[in-house]
């Protein structure tokens, strides 16, 4: 591996790039909360992710419902939190290489992020302050984190502190609330990121975090390479949703429509159970082993929006829009998806995490699978709408967005 010397300070965040996002106030903290505090942090979590409140809001409102525990047994139940798979070997390979490495968090106090500055040996280590009386917490926090340049003043501050520039960093982070670190001169990785980081990184990563160092040591992203086992079989689950209209057809469309919601609770049912390292049978066997690396030990939702924009389309547009609409995002996705892994060179600038190769196999499939129940114009009409609402990066799932929207379209066009 070649070694650059011309940039010698990683900065990571913390949330969704060294620990599972939705792990440790979803699951580990809140299994210790009465179901009414655990119903709060979701209702401010859903409305930040929404953008109807500040992150440093939503976290007051969150934090008010830890008021009376013991921060030792905060700090027990995040140490309870797997690390995201390579990330300590990431972390001791960027050591050896001369590497310093800084965590920046938004989302955990203090502490809990020095305790894992502690397990990854990093050199620097911030979160937001945790106010206490005799260990135990009052539920107010504070700290720069928390406002909106908050990163930035600290990253300035570790600048200053290293005599460096932001021409020596790379920062890794995975949401919109990054976007005012991720200055114009460094180098910018998004680790399965959001829309706001997509369009701003210089690469997207989604499977394991070791991806970033040929990045970050100046290395070109080796984007042609064949699927694992785990994303053959997760584009085949998402290509099989075009059989799901067939069987409507067959079967009846509110048939269809109750298992559809019936999978979907049986789904959500699986996925608690292995947060509690529990299994449903088959159910959890499949989910495991269609899951990408940094999904490993979340609770994963791509299947859930997936199932509900199919859903949805169904009981929304008539056939044969409907019909056409799901066909076209079930085959037309997965197939970007692959030739994109396979044989994409060119990234799109505006969507670091596709590529045109991919994008163009994608629209060739949709087309054919439209025009099964289309004429060949309304398939590829159809196609073009779900091209080019996969390759936008906003801010809605876009298993929810690609076959609504497409079926919107074919439904009032002409």
């Amino acid at each position: 591996m070649t070694i650059l010397h011309d940039r010698k300070l990683a900065i990571f965040d913390v949330e969704g790039v060294l620990i599972p996002k939705k792990r440790y106030l979803l699951f580990e903290v809140g299994r210790n909360l009465r179901f009414s505090q655990f119903a709060a942090i979701i209702f401010y979590g859903i409305l930040y992710e929404l953008g109807l409140i500040s992150l440093k809001s939503a976290m007051k409102h969150v934090f008010k419902v830890f008021k009376g525990f013991q921060i030792e047994e905060l700090l027990r139940i995040f140490r309870q939190i797997p690390l995201m798979p390579s990330a300590e070997e990431t972390f001791e390979k960027l050591r050896k290489e001369g590497w310093k490495t800084a965590l920046i968090s938004s989302g955990l106090p203090t502490p809990a992020v020095r305790d894992l500055e502690s397990r990854l040996k990093a050199d620097y280590a911030y979160g937001f302050e945790l106010e206490m009386k005799d260990a135990v917490v009052t539920g107010e926090i504070c700290g720069d984190t928390l406002e909106h340049d908050g990163k930035l003043l600290i990253l300035k501050g570790i600048l200053e502190i290293e005599r460096l520039t932001p021409e020596d960093c790379v920062v890794v982070a995975d949401d919109r609330n990054n976007a005012p670190i991720l200055l114009t001169k460094m180098l910018k990785i998004g680790y399965n990121p959001d829309f706001v980081i997509r369009i701003k990184a210089d690469h997207v990563v989604t499977g394991k975090l070791l991806e970033i160092l040929p990045l970050i040591n100046g290395q070109a992203k080796k984007n042609q390479t064949l699927p694992s086992n785990n994303e053959i079989l997760r584009e085949i689950i998402h290509a099989s949703g075009a059989v799901i209209p067939v069987l409507s057809s067959l079967l009846g469309l509110y048939t269809i429509s109750f298992l559809v919601l019936i999978v979907i609770l049986l789904y959500i049912m699986s996925q608690l159970a292995t947060m509690e390292k529990k299994n449903m049978p088959i159910i959890s066997s499949i989910t495991r082993h269609a899951a990408t690396p940094g999904e490993t030990y979340e609770f994963i939702t791509a299947p859930i929006f997936f199932a509900l924009g199919i859903l949805l389309t169904l009981l929304l547009f008539p056939v044969p829009a409907s019909s056409a609409a799901i066909a076209i995002f079930a085959l037309g996705d997965s197939a970007a998806s692959i030739f994109g892994r396979m044989i994409g060179r060119k990234t799109l600038f505006f969507n670091k995490g596709k590529t045109i190769e991919g994008s163009l196999f994608g629209l060739f499939f949709a087309f054919l699978a439209g025009a099964f129940f289309v004429s060949p114009l309304k398939a590829l009409a159809g196609a073009a709408v779900a091209l080019v609402v996969e390759t936008l990066p906003l801010p809605v799932n876009d298993n929810l967005t690609i076959p609504l929207i497409t079926g919107f379209m074919l439904t009032f066009m002409v």
